[in-house]
Order: structure tokens, then sequence, then C-alpha cells
């Protein structure tokens, strides 16, 4: 492989061969090949026999090629082990940057291409992601949504984004879209990892929801919003967002899934971010429940993305995506291909990234992941990669240091 990146440098043009490959909605057999430019897909041959004389290809043997996944909750920031209230109001910038580096080499060497970072402090994402951008082997693409927008003393009020009335909110949408986000978060409700917040309880209203949906869609931008209960759920698809976060339907005694608000879901077609992705292990029951009221809702029509929320606790590692397209496939009853589009295509368009990532297709992102067997047969396979390119650079290579 040495010898191939010598021969074929970044832009030049050459083909990509594997067994099988998935192409983000379908499977397909007989060798395909996958032709790669500019650090874009510039065409795919299904059949792979219409090869152009003197095009250099790299031949991956016995695997399957699938567009490089898609992480569409992380917090790239946090320390699973640490105390994040802790540190993001001690770390200094620098540490926060390494540490950020870190989790995101340890996202990309588990083929996540993509993540969208949904809270940090100080816009720093916004840092990594051009450095990124500038050095594409050195990590994953970026989606940044910067500090979310929070109520004074409510969830995740450490990372900075606290705003209450109609002005405050307003200028907070303001402030995020001038530093160029890709996405606007807003905390509904309260969360588990902050100290006094219930996560059962609203935050925001539908009126101020939908507010700050109004303002992020006049700018181009669009709404994702953290919400586990019941009433923010159903005020947050009312106002307009354009996926929610967690969608657990907590209420104080539990969870108690909503089957109109449901429905609602389905017919709207709002992308829920089900932030599900953990190794395996014995669930408590409520979260053993709310994998239950998922499978209904994938039964419902809802779009389910699977994401991880990868940094707010011990098992919640940067690289655990792969073993939530599994759950999806063995317990919510995906077939292998509705798992596998639920972290590559579907991902990609509630990310509003889907013209040019989570498919193998020409015009897009050269994001791609091999993976030793069949995940057609055995999604397993997923947790063998063999390799991984971005913007067409193999970077399964070893990490870089933060560019």
């Amino acid at each position: 492989m040495n010898e191939y990146r010598a021969q074929i440098p970044h832009g030049g043009r050459w083909g990509l061969r594997a067994r099988r490959l998935f192409d983000g909605e379908v499977f397909h057999a007989g060798a395909p090949l996958v032709v790669v430019s500019g650090g874009r897909i510039s065409a795919v041959d299904l059949a792979g026999s219409g090869v152009s004389p003197g095009l250099p290809i790299v031949d991956l043997g016995d695997v399957t090629l699938l567009p490089g996944l898609i992480d569409a909750h992380v917090h790239l920031a946090f320390d699973p082990a640490g105390d994040a209230v802790m540190q993001m109001q001690a770390d200094p910038d620098e540490v926060l940057l390494q540490r950020m580096h870190r989790h995101a080499q340890a996202a990309l060497r588990a083929g996540i291409t993509t993540v969208r970072d949904l809270g940090d402090r100080s816009y720093l994402a916004l840092v990594l992601r051009e450095r990124y951008l500038a050095q594409a082997q050195a990590g994953p693409e970026i989606l940044v949504a910067g500090p979310p927008i929070t109520v004074s003393g409510g969830h995740c009020w450490f990372l900075g984004g606290q705003a209450d009335t109609p002005e405050e909110l307003a200028a907070a949408v303001t402030e995020r879209v001038a530093r160029g986000v890709d996405v606007i978060k807003v905390m509904a409700t309260g969360g588990r990892i902050t100290p006094g917040c219930k996560p059962y309880q609203s935050q925001y209203g539908r009126s101020e929801l939908q507010l700050i949906a109004d303002a992020a869609h006049r700018a181009g931008i669009p709404v994702t919003a953290h919400a586990h209960a019941n009433p923010a759920i159903a005020d947050a698809m009312a106002a307009g967002v354009d996926g929610i976060e967690h969608c657990f339907f907590l209420t104080e005694q539990g969870v108690s899934l909503d089957l109109p608000t449901v429905a609602a879901l389905a017919g709207t077609g709002v992308y829920v971010s089900t932030t599900t992705a953990r190794p395996p292990g014995e669930l408590p029951a409520d979260l053993a429940q709310a994998r239950e009221n998922f499978a209904r809702m994938h039964r419902a029509g809802v779009r389910l993305v699977c994401s991880s929320d990868a940094g707010v606790r011990p098992w919640k590692p940067y690289d655990c995506l792969p073993h939530g397209v599994i759950e999806f496939g063995a317990r919510l009853g995906f077939t292998s291909a509705q798992a596998l589009a639920s972290v590559t295509s579907l991902a990609a368009q509630a990310c509003a990234v889907g013209d040019r990532k989570g498919q193998i297709a020409p015009g897009y992102d050269a994001d791609l992941l091999a993976v030793a067997g069949n995940p057609a047969a055995d999604l397993t396979a997923i947790l063998r990669p063999t390799a991984i390119y971005r913007a067409g650079h193999r970077c399964d290579t070893g990490p870089p240091s933060l560019p």
C-alpha cells in the first residue's frame, strides 16, 4: 500500500475494487469498482468490467466497501471517564483541542469519517473542523453546532450557550450563523449529566423553540433539539425542528411512549437521532424499554438515525457507533441494509450533507470504509475495518499529530 500511495498522489485518478459494495442503500456483488479523483468519487462500475486503460487500481480483496460511517451526535470535548462540568470550566483551550483530536482519531479508526459535534465550548470544534479540512487524512469531517442553546443554569450551561429571553435566543442563533456553524442545537429539556436538571422537564416552550427554528431556517441552517420528554418532543416537532436527539419519551415515572406523537413524527419526517450506540452489555430497565420503543417507532415509519452521544459516559467511547448498527439489526428489527443506511445515507440526510456524503455514487466525497466479511449476512463485519479513506486519502495507518 505504500507503493500505491507513492504512485497515486491525492488528486490523481485511481480505482478501488472490493468483492462487495454497499452503496448507502443497496448491496452489490460482482467485484465492483469505485473510481476516485480529487477526493471525490468520479464513477462507480458495479460490474467491475469497464476499466479504463492505465487506471491504477487498488484491489482490497474479499471485503465489503461501504460509505464512511456518520455519527450524528458526539461531544468531542468530553472525556468519557471525566467530569464534564468541571473539565469544561477548568481546562484551557489547547488541552481541549488535543483531547478532541484524540477522540476524533478514535472515531476515524472505527470507520467514522464524519461526526456531528452537538456541543462544545468556545466553538473549538470549528477550529478542529478547519484544520481537518486542510489535512483530510488527519481526522473525520466535523459538522459543528458550537455551544448548545440552553436556559440559564440549564442542561450543559457550562458550555456557554445560555439564553432566556426572545432577544437572547435570536442573538444566540445570529452568533452561531455568523461563526459558520453547520447546525443549531437547542436543549428543549434537561439532561442527565448536568446536576440539578431533570431530563423529563422542558426548558423551552413551543414558542421559544419556533423562534429558534425560524431564525435558523431563514439563515439556511438546520436545527436539532435535545428532547427526552413527551411534551418537549411534541413541542419541538410542532416548532419545525429538523431533528430530535434522544427522543426517549421520558416522564417522571419512567419511559412512556406517546403513540399520537410517534404517528406525527412519522408523518412529518423529522429525523430522530437515537443516541443509543454503546458497546454490548446489560441495559438498565428504562434504556431497555427505550430500545423497544424505538423498534415500535421504526415499524411506525419514523426515520431513525443511529448515533452515539459519544463522550458523555464511560460506556460511550468514540468508536462505539458500529455497535449501535448491530443493535439496530438485532434488537430494533432493521434489515442489514436499513441498519447500515442509518449511519450512512440516512444519517447524511439528517445532517444536511446528503448531497455529498453517505453514498457511494459519482460526485460524492470519497469517504470509504472497507470491512472484512459480508455485513449483508452478518452485521458484526462492521467491527472489522480493513481500510478507511477520507476524501480519497487512506487514513487507517496511524494517527497523525494534531495539524
